[in-house]
């Protein structure tokens, strides 16, 4: 019975030490754009780090406005290397503060992560 709780115990611990996950690290969370004139778009490269072990895949975003876009890159990227996104916010019809969330979707033990866009539009 010794041996066999013995055996249990270190095949769940090494399927726990083996677990690989990609984890998503934003060099910052929040986009904030100059005061913009409406009916501009306005763009920013987001850069982040795989800081996981294993490589990262973006699944897809969802944003609560199609006037929020993101261009997420196609390819893995490599556990510790570094890469960016493209936020893209058209002010066409908007006024006053906006703030606008996003929601990334990939590979990562938190499933999402979220980013937000700010601007003020005059």
């Amino acid at each position: 019975m010794k041996i066999l709780i013995f055996m249990l115990t270190t095949l769940i611990s090494s399927a726990i030490a083996l677990q690989q996950f990609a984890e998503l690290s934003f060099e910052k969370k929040v986009i904030k754009f100059p005061d913009s004139p409406e009916g501009v778009l306005l763009q920013e490269y987001v850069k982040f780090t795989n800081s996981g072990n294993a490589p990262l895949l973006f699944e897809t975003y969802k944003v609560s406005c199609p006037c929020t876009k993101l261009e997420l890159p196609k390819h893995p990227i490599a556990p510790g290397a570094t890469d960016s996104l493209l936020v893209t916010f058209d002010t066409t019809g908007k006024s006053y503060y906006q703030d606008r969330e996003i929601l990334v979707f990939a590979n990562t033990k938190k499933k999402s992560e979220k980013l937000k866009v700010k601007v003020k539009v005059l």
